[in-house]
């Protein structure tokens, strides 16, 4: 069984992030890249099944500018065999990248489709749930554990009474959380292997797929400064304040 990883190249999460003097969008100059957190996860948990021998193949998919080669590079030197970037300067939205993905998946014809819950730049939460809708394979979303036998997943996800577990007719589309797993430590000699791995470069037009945005940003804003605290002398002035001046009572 193929199993094909979606990863995405963000801001670094330790990075924080400052907002163009336009508000145009967030100053992307000389700040550190990394791959989202969550495809990370994503990554580990498919490198694990193929250790555990439910699958043969890794291959990781990414979608953006040229850069994206050295998020695709630390996908490889994690565990996975081969790597394809859809290469694009064009501002990639949600769907934009769902049906590059169902065009990739089309073309390698995986068992299982595993990408991150969401990015860390946009939080959409989308692009897992819209590549299951375009190819018409179930899903499983926040998933926290994952196991694969007998031409099907099985999948423990988190919901907000706590735990459910869905079983998954396979090809599927599984997005991870964030308890899925930790991420192995990426050693010298696997980023020197991940060189020699092969990476494949492809469009957009080439695959046939219209990636325009559908959505319009108008403007980008930092969050308001968090005003310090106060103390108060008794309870009745706390429920006072809480009452009148925060309007939570």
């Amino acid at each position: 069984m193929r199993v094909l990883v979606a990863v995405k190249r963000v801001v670094d999460y330790n990075v924080k992030v400052r907002v163009k003097s336009d508000r145009s969008g967030v100053d992307l100059a000389n700040v550190k890249m990394s791959m989202n957190p969550f495809d990370e996860i994503a990554v580990e948990a498919a490198v694990r099944l193929k250790e555990a021998g439910a699958a043969t193949e890794v291959v990781a998919v990414s979608c953006g500018v040229a850069p994206c080669q050295e998020t695709l590079r630390t996908a490889l030197a994690i565990g996975a065999d081969r790597a394809i970037l859809v290469q694009t300067d064009a501002e990639l939205q949600p769907l934009a990248v769902a049906k590059l993905l169902k065009a990739i998946a089309d073309k390698e014809q995986p068992g299982l489709v595993i990408l991150g819950k969401q990015a860390i730049d946009d939080d959409a939460n989308q692009t897992g749930q819209m590549l299951a809708a375009l190819a018409d394979w179930p899903q499983a979303t926040f998933a926290s554990k994952i196991e694969v036998a007998d031409g099907r997943a099985k999948v423990t996800r988190e919901v907000d009474g706590g735990l459910e577990t869905l079983s998954l007719g396979l090809p599927a589309v599984v997005t991870a959380d964030l308890r899925l797993n930790e991420p192995r430590y990426v050693t010298l000699p696997n980023i020197m292997k991940a060189k020699k791995k092969p990476l494949e470069t492809t469009t957009p037009d080439a695959l046939g797929v219209d990636v325009a945005p559908r959505l319009e940003t108008l403007a980008v804003a930092e969050p308001p400064g968090r005003k310090g605290g106060i103390k108060v002398p008794d309870v009745a002035t706390l429920v006072d304040k809480l009452r009148n001046e925060a309007k939570l009572i």
